[in-house]
């Protein structure tokens, strides 16, 4: 799978052991920083991650932040993109079986790294249920981005 991978300084460390991890297992991983701890604007790189997403220039993107929740704002305005900020396995994997996410928000600060790992896990595992209830939903969501 194609993944687009972005932290913030704050997000930075939990990043680059994450591109490590999802190298080993196979999957192509594309760094679009920040490339250093020095502070910089979340917004900047959920902007990146999601183009690249929206525009199917990558599978899947994954966002990290001090809490997820600033990265998951800014890349759900990016067209196509489908973000979700999760903290549990539940979460992870349900924001795949129905809302299709295609871009995890994680923090970078209040996660410990087995969890991380889980839940890019799950979210990466977990197929969305299509020609369901939920596929007609995330069609709402589709035509009404496409009006505006």
């Amino acid at each position: 799978m194609r993944i687009a991978i972005a932290g913030d300084h704050r997000g930075f460390e939990l990043k680059k052991r994450l591109i490590s991890s999802l190298e080993k297992q196979g999957h192509t991983v594309q760094d679009m920083g920040c490339l250093t701890q020095e502070s910089c604007d979340y917004p900047d790189l959920a902007f990146l991650v999601g183009e690249a997403v929206g525009q199917d220039r990558a599978d899947r993107g994954i966002l990290i932040c001090g809490t997820g929740i600033g990265m998951c704002m800014a890349a759900n305005k990016v067209k196509g993109v489908r973000a979700a900020n999760c903290h549990d396995l539940i979460t992870a994997e349900l924001c795949r079986r129905h809302n299709d996410a295609n871009v995890l928000c994680l923090s970078g600060d209040l996660l410990g790294e087995d969890l991380v790992s889980r839940l890019v896990r799950t979210w990466l595992t977990t197929e969305f249920e299509t020609n369901s209830r939920h596929s007609r939903r995330v069609d709402k969501i589709s035509q009404y981005e496409a009006k505006h």
